[in-house]
């Protein structure tokens, strides 16, 4: 009995020197993970943090482009006609979503919502002018259509979209 007790008397600082010593590595591993951790998340964000201020800064041009009063002046050829002004500015509008449609990924989804919408918006309003205007018309009879009705309009989704686009750069950076 005698050597067992000796034994016990051994036994039991070494186990608590042995699990002193695994509760210190064990707090040490998780401080390394957790540091480790952190590095790589300051690496992806020196890496995302570019890309994603790129994306905002594109689809502020995507909708700066197809806004009305820059898309008619930068497109207007007096020798088109209506129908063909129309399917130019549609195209020109559609190239340009096509374009940038990829930085979706970058930004919110309702922020997303806002520009699809505002270029889906712009689409109807030139085919409500292009119907309201005479199969003779030119290319400035659309222009000049286009800009009544979006006088008319009370919002304008593009700069509602370019304002939100603007409050969440803000909030993001």
């Amino acid at each position: 009995m005698n050597a067992f007790v000796q034994f016990g008397l051994i036994l039991l600082p070494a186990a608590l020197v042995l699990y002193g010593a695994f509760l210190m590595v064990r707090s040490f591993l998780a401080r390394e993970v957790d540091l480790r951790r952190l590095e790589v998340r300051s690496r992806a964000l020196e890496t995302i943090l570019p890309a994603r201020l790129q994306a905002y800064e594109r689809m502020t041009l995507f909708l700066e482009r197809i806004a009305p009063q820059n898309l008619l002046v930068r497109l207007n050829d007096p020798a088109y006609s209506a129908r063909d002004f129309q399917k130019v500015l549609l195209d020109e509008i559609r190239n340009e979503y096509n374009h940038n449609v990829s930085q979706q990924v970058y930004m919110s989804e309702q922020v997303w919502s806002l520009i699809k919408g505002s270029k889906e918006d712009l689409t109807v309003l030139i085919n409500e002018a292009a119907t309201q205007v005479g199969a003779t018309a030119t290319s400035l009879d659309l222009a000049k259509r286009i800009f009544e009705i979006s006088n008319q309009k009370g919002v304008d989704p593009i700069a509602h979209a370019i304002s939100e686009l603007k409050k969440e750069i803000q909030q993001v950076f």
